[in-house]
């Protein structure tokens, strides 16, 4: 049967696209849905209309996958997993996984049916993971799978304070002194009667 489509189907057509499709597909899913009208002389000429608008759409959807590529560039993905022997991870990395992260990263929901990964993660490494980000827009996403034991970027040592030049100057007085404590205790010694009064 041909038909007109009023609304985008995944996979099968989008507005003012005409297309033969099977008849149970037609009568049981689209027509019921309002998905699609079946084409006539009326449904063609409003296919016309709908096509122009679709393609309006689809010009805006392009420029926004654009400007969300020139956002990724050099991003990296980075996840922490506990990691077995040989390198295998105990889980894995999944499109689910990859989409929680760039919507965290872009400020919005990121859908996983556009991370185009056909299996999961299941090792370290460093990967490029492909993203459908309109129609006719496809990007890249660097992922980088680490062992949590390792991932951690280790704290830098504070650095050591300097002394001020009055501190320094403080200290080397204070140093003097104790120097010469010992010789005046000696000199008050000498001073002194055998009773410990002083001489007169």
């Amino acid at each position: 049967m041909k038909v007109v489509f009023v609304e985008q189907v995944e996979g099968s057509g989008y507005p003012g696209d005409v297309k033969d499709v099977a008849n149970g597909f037609a009568r049981n899913y689209l027509l019921p849905r309002g998905l699609a009208v079946p084409a006539n002389a009326s449904s063609l000429q409003h296919a016309k209309a709908l096509a122009g608008k679709e393609e309006k759409r689809q010009e805006k959807l392009d420029s926004e996958g654009h400007d969300l590529q020139s956002k990724l560039e050099g991003v990296v993905l980075t996840f922490e997993e506990r990691v077995g022997e040989q390198g295998r991870l105990f889980g894995s990395v999944t499109v689910s996984h990859i989409a929680d992260k760039l919507s965290a990263l872009l400020g919005g929901e990121f859908d996983r049916h556009k991370v185009l990964m056909p299996d999961p993660l299941r090792q370290l490494g460093r990967f490029d993971v492909r993203l459908r980000l309109s129609r006719n827009v496809e990007g890249t996403v660097a992922v980088q799978v680490v062992d949590q034991a390792l991932g951690a970027i280790p704290t830098p040592e504070a650095p050591v304070a300097e002394e001020s030049p009055a501190a320094e100057a403080a200290a080397t007085n204070e140093a003097v002194a104790e120097k010469a404590s010992p010789r005046r205790k000696k000199t008050a010694a000498a001073n002194t009667t055998p009773d410990g009064a002083p001489e007169a």
